[in-house]
C-alpha cells in the first residue's frame, strides 16, 4: 500500500534537520522539502505505509516543541500529489469548492478526504507559500458532490481545528474560473 507523510515546523533548521532523520529512518521517497511562509518547513515523503510511519514519526521526535503538525495517509488518492503541484486539467466547472487551513498537513488530509468522499476532482492544494502559513484546497465538480466533499472535510475529526474556512461556490462566474486557473 502506498503512502503519503508530511512533518510541518515551525522552525526551518529544525525543519531541515527532521526531514534529515526521517529521510535516514526508513526506506521512503522525498516528495518534497521546502520553506513556507511565517518560518515554516515542510518535508513530505511517500513509499510504504510502515515505512513513511516510521519516517514521520522520526521527523515529529526531531522536531520536537517545534512541530506544528504532521499526518500518515495511508492509500494516499493519487489526485492528492497531482494537485499538490498545481497539474490537474479541468473542463466544466459547475462549482468551487475552497477549503482553507491553518496548517499544510491539514490541507492535504482534506484533499485526500475530499476525493475520496465524492466525485469531485482536484484543482489544486496550495501549501501556505505567501499566505502566512496558511493553505488551501480548491476542487469542483457537480454541486451536490462538491457540498459533499466540503462536508466530509468539516467532519473530519484529524483535521478539526485546523480548519479556517470552507465554501461551495454554485456556477462560479467565468472570470473567476479563469482567475483560479
Amino acid at each position: 500500500m502506498y503512502a503519503l507523510g508530511m512533518v510541518e515546523t515551525i522552525s526551518i533548521p529544525v525543519g531541515i534537520e527532521a526531514g534529515d532523520a526521517m529521510l535516514k529512518s526508513a526506506e521512503v521517497n522525498l516528495t518534497t522539502a521546502q520553506v513556507i511562509c511565517a518560518g515554516k518547513y515542510i518535508v513530505c515523503v511517500n513509499g510504504d505505509v510502515a515505512a513513511v510511519r516510521h519516517s514521520v514519526e522520526a521527523g515529529r521526535e526531531t522536531a520536537a516543541d517545534c512541530l506544528v503538525d504532521s499526518f500518515v495517509i495511508p492509500n494516499v488518492h493519487e489526485k492528492v500529489i497531482v494537485a499538490m503541484s498545481a497539474a490537474t486539467p479541468i473542463e466544466n466547472v459547475a462549482a468551487i469548492g475552497i477549503i482553507e487551513t491553518f496548517s499544510l498537513s491539514a490541507a492535504v488530509q482534506s484533499a485526500d478526504t475530499a476525493v475520496k468522499a465524492a466525485e469531485i476532482e482536484l484543482i489544486e492544494v496550495r501549501l501556505g507559500r505567501g499566505m502566512g502559513g496558511k493553505s488551501f484546497v480548491l476542487l469542483t465538480g457537480e454541486v451536490a458532490a462538491v457540498r459533499s466533499a466540503v462536508s466530509a472535510v468539516e467532519n473530519n475529526e484529524e483535521v478539526m481545528g485546523m480548519l479556517a474556512r470552507s465554501v461551495v461556490i454554485p456556477s462560479p462566474h467565468p472570470d473567476l474560473i479563469q482567475a483560479l486557473m
